[in-house]
């Protein structure tokens, strides 16, 4: 009997592409998925140390919807570095200023804070529109 795990190689690597609908679903349940596509967890692959995910495009993020009192409640902070340089938007402008960073935060919050998840995150496109420019790549209908 072969006790050793398989790990797979770089070049044993394949990447498909994926595209998801975020069209009256909610933000978060479409970045877990997002995130879990961009890590390669859903591949029988998967080796925690590699980036053995695939190429995932959300569109109709601007149609996404926060359940619950989030979005009047949820804000997203950010700090300039400068004294007094905490700068604060609600979920209700961002949703509707500028709904691909709103998905994009989401998704990065859920993937490995090191080079790892920068990596995977490099593999992500967004859009508040049903159009994108990655027809090219003939991407997958993902469903969750």
């Amino acid at each position: 009997m072969n006790n050793t795990t398989y790990s797979v190689k770089k070049d044993e690597i394949v990447r498909k592409w994926y595209i998801i609908d975020a069209d009256g679903k909610p933000l978060g349940r479409v970045a877990t998925e997002a995130a879990r596509l961009l890590r390669g967890k859903h591949k029988p692959t998967f080796t925690p140390n590699l980036d053995v995910g695939d190429h995932v495009i959300i569109i109709n993020c601007s149609k996404a919807i926060l359940t619950g009192n989030k979005i009047n409640q949820k804000v997203y902070r950010h700090h300039s570095g400068y004294i007094g340089g905490m700068k604060e938007v609600s979920a209700k402008d961002m949703l509707e200023k500028n709904p691909e960073k709103a998905m994009m935060l989401a998704v990065k919050g859920m993937l490995p804070h090191n080079s790892l998840g920068r990596q995977s995150l490099k593999k992500l496109r967004v859009y508040a529109g049903s159009e994108h420019e990655n027809i090219a790549q003939k991407p997958e209908v993902w469903e969750f």
